[in-house]
């Protein structure tokens, strides 16, 4: 038996509605590697009473839960932006795209879309809501946030094999103090952000110099 809508909300989380479809992204502050976003349709009938923000889980944790969200919900998908796309349309953007994909991927058309944050463009005629800490009060973007967290980290892991120099296998691509000292020493890589900051104020910036 799941929990009452009552309980669930009294702990901080709604349970998922018929058809709502909670998206949610992961990789907007990185320095390097694409923003990846989730859209999950979880099956309402099923306990997610489990389920918290990623950010909340370790990695352990945020595998185990990614694993059984794809086994239990009704659909989902994910979708990305590449770091060139993030450079040629900006980070917001590119992070609506993402989530304009995900949606896509839906083997399921959604009657409501909820979206962690407060921005958004309409998915075509669907009625959305956008929300604030959304992660952290809704099971749906709970759940999309830990399949695009889980997903961006499995990727950020293959391009450390690459390109193991900015230790993107300890850091995803943020910007870590390593992070920033490895692009200081080497330069940029096809992964880069070139549209971001990735120096701090005072670092030598000669090292991105391709004329």
């Amino acid at each position: 038996m799941f929990e009452s809508k009552a309980l669930r909300a009294s702990k901080g989380y709604t349970l998922p509605e018929a058809g709502e479809a909670g998206c949610d992204e992961a990789g907007r502050g990185c320095l390097a590697g694409p923003v990846v976003a989730a859209a999950v349709i979880l099956n309402p009938n099923r306990d997610w009473s489990m389920l918290r923000d990623s950010k909340k889980l370790n990695q352990r944790q945020r595998e185990a839960m990614a694993e059984r969200i794809r086994d239990g919900a009704l659909a989902w998908a994910m979708g990305s932006c590449s770091a060139q796309e993030i450079d040629q349309m900006n980070i917001l953007q590119a992070s609506i795209q993402a989530m304009h994909r995900a949606l896509a991927g839906l083997s399921i058309t959604p009657s409501i879309i909820l979206v962690d944050g407060n921005r958004f463009i309409p998915w075509g005629k669907i009625p959305f809501r956008c929300e604030i800490r959304g992660d952290g009060r809704f099971c749906s973007v709970a759940a999309a946030g830990i399949l695009a967290k889980t997903h961006r980290d499995a990727l950020m892991l293959e391009a450390h094999q690459e390109y193991p120099s900015y230790q993107w296998n300890r850091n995803k691509g943020y910007p870590t103090q390593d992070h920033r000292l490895a692009l200081q020493q080497w330069g940029t890589s096809p992964w880069h952000r070139l549209s971001f900051r990735l120096l701090n104020p005072g670092q030598d910036s000669d090292l991105f110099d391709n004329s």
